[in-house]
């Protein structure tokens, strides 16, 4: 869309902090209002609108459109991370396989390496943005329907047949300032990570010597997320879940630095491999840490990690597109954006104390 002058790079970065803004209402709604007909179902209804909203961009009414339609798509994208998430650990805590949880996320890796295989791959047939929103979406619709067949359903018991259920929401503690510093730190890391995230193409496309990164690029960044969240769980549990966020926080620093500080193919490499090989794996250790400490109530915790996580996602691009505006160059975004991994690093290193 930036390269057919759909969009520029501000409009780019406002239509970025709508869909980040929507993702950060649907996670409050998500841990403190759930829709009625149980979580399971609200996850597939949420999954399957995000394959709609992705056709809905096909059409391109404009500016105001595409705001509206990422807003929505971020609004079911929150909602079926929440729930998948408190789905898939509380059926692994059952059987005491709570480890196997990072494995719930390589199919991110998976995702975005296939998806900029295809990208590469239709972007030399297909003439335009909207072609592409479509393909996007008939591949997000046919994944949908094939989730009840790999995480199938369960009977929800409902409220008048399961009293534990409402004891369990009225005895929930407060969460304490460990909770909330690493609520904090989580805010912090979805800002410092969105940057590079969502102007890694563009970065690409400011130099021609770079234009090949515009799709390797994010095959870099899936292929390292893949085997990235097995090694960051095997590094919490050994050196502590706060000093491996920390760790991993600080050099996805160093890759956002070296997007702009190292403007070459290995440099732009470089930061790719640090960005998927680190934030995928935050965001793992970052929830089973969040379970370990929660009081009563896991889906609150996992609810606003999950809203301060869209908060810092939601100023990101609109700060890089404005700063872009002014200067010429997403430099300045970028160090600033590193900072803030840093800051994460800083509040994570101490050990959290449970509720």
């Amino acid at each position: 869309m930036l390269q057919n002058g759909t969009l520029n790079e501000v409009n780019a970065g406002f239509v970025a902090s709508s869909n980040y803004l929507g993702y950060l209402l649907g996670a409050l709604l998500a841990a403190r209002a759930p829709l009625p007909g149980g979580p399971y179902r609200i996850f597939l209804v949420a999954m399957i609108t995000s394959s709609v909203a992705t056709f809905l961009m096909a059409p391109g009414h404009g500016f105001y459109w595409f705001v509206v339609i990422r807003f929505l798509a971020g609004l079911a994208s929150a909602y079926a991370f929440v729930l998948v998430a408190n789905i898939v650990m509380q059926r692994l805590a059952e059987t005491h396989c709570l480890h196997l949880f990072p494995i719930h996320f390589t199919g991110v890796g998976i995702g975005i390496a296939g998806s900029s295989v295809m990208i590469e791959w239709l972007g030399t047939s297909l003439e335009s943005a909207s072609l592409l929103w479509i393909a996007s979406g008939v591949l997000g619709l046919l994944l949908s329907l094939c989730v009840p067949f790999l995480l199938p359903p369960r009977k929800e018991p409902s409220p008048q047949t399961a009293p534990h259920a409402t004891q369990t929401k009225t005895s929930a503690k407060p969460l304490n300032l460990s909770a909330w510093r690493l609520i904090f730190a989580y805010g912090c890391f979805g800002f410092g990570y969105v940057v590079t995230a969502t102007f890694l193409g563009a970065l690409a496309s400011l130099t021609p010597e770079l234009a090949p990164m515009k799709s390797l690029g994010w095959l870099l960044v899936g292929l390292a997320v893949i085997p990235s969240v097995f090694f960051w769980e095997r590094l919490a549990v050994r050196i502590g879940y706060g000093r491996a966020i920390a760790l991993a926080c600080t050099l996805e620093a160093v890759g956002v630095a070296m997007s702009v500080l190292v403007p070459t193919i290995a440099g732009l490499s470089a930061a790719a491999i640090l960005l998927g090989g680190t934030f995928v794996g935050i965001t793992s250790i970052g929830l089973i840490e969040a379970r370990r400490i929660a009081s009563s109530d896991p889906l609150q915790i996992v609810g606003l990690m999950t809203a301060a996580f869209g908060l810092g996602q939601m100023f990101g691009p609109g700060f890089a597109g404005y700063l872009y505006e002014l200067n010429g160059d997403f430099l300045l975004a970028s160090l600033v954006a590193a900072g803030a991994l840093i800051l994460a690093a800083l509040l994570t290193i101490k050990r959290f104390t449970p509720a």
